[in-house]
């Protein structure tokens, strides 16, 4: 039995060296590998630094450019609905300023294709009730009738009278006539 027992011992021992040398061994790192320099990273996190920078100071610009355009267009909508229109006494006639300024009106409404405006026909104190709201109304329509003629859709227009019951200048003079005999304009959307 020794015999067979030796043989036994044998062929554990053998079966033991076999699987310890088949097994791969695996060595542990106590330190990962550095692949990139501290230089490198440096550079790479400075690099980083910058593009937000510049990401941000773009889109300050875009801000203020926005602002900016936001406000042009509020002046630009302010000045259209600031200026009038005047007119001689007891006409309807447009003068040469008049004509001006409806043709600087028409190219705003050009670039605004959205907007829609009214025109209100007024008239200084002179002349009765009624004569005063045919003659605003007249005004109304000389300043849309020429907005057409320059283009502008006349559905984007309506007209209104109010006659010499809104006027800018209370005083009973010709400066103040003057200033009345107007058709304004408000900018409706």
């Amino acid at each position: 039995m020794t015999k067979l027992r030796i043989i036994s011992v044998l062929a554990f021992a053998l079966l033991v060296i076999f699987t310890v040398a088949s097994c791969s061994k695996t060595k542990i790192k106590s330190e990962p590998e550095s692949t990139i320099s501290a230089e490198d990273e440096a550079r790479r996190q400075a690099e980083e630094k910058r593009q937000k920078s510049l990401e941000e100071e773009n889109l300050a610009e875009e801000n203020l450019s926005r602002q900016q355009s936001a406000e042009m267009a509020q002046r630009e909508k302010t000045a259209f609905e600031n200026e009038d229109i005047h007119f001689e006494f007891d006409s309807v006639r447009l003068t040469p300023e008049a004509q001006q300024l409806l043709t600087r009106k028409a190219q705003w409404l050009k670039q605004n294709p959205g907007a829609t405006i009214t025109i209100e026909g007024h008239c200084d104190s002179r002349g009765t009730n009624e004569y005063n709201l045919a003659l605003g109304e007249g005004r109304a329509q000389s300043a849309k009738t020429f907005l057409v003629d320059l283009g502008i859709d006349p559905a984007r227009i309506t007209t209104i009278s109010f006659g010499e019951e809104r006027p800018l200048d209370p005083r009973q003079n010709e400066a103040a006539w003057a200033k009345n005999r107007r058709a304004h304009f408000i900018i409706e959307k």
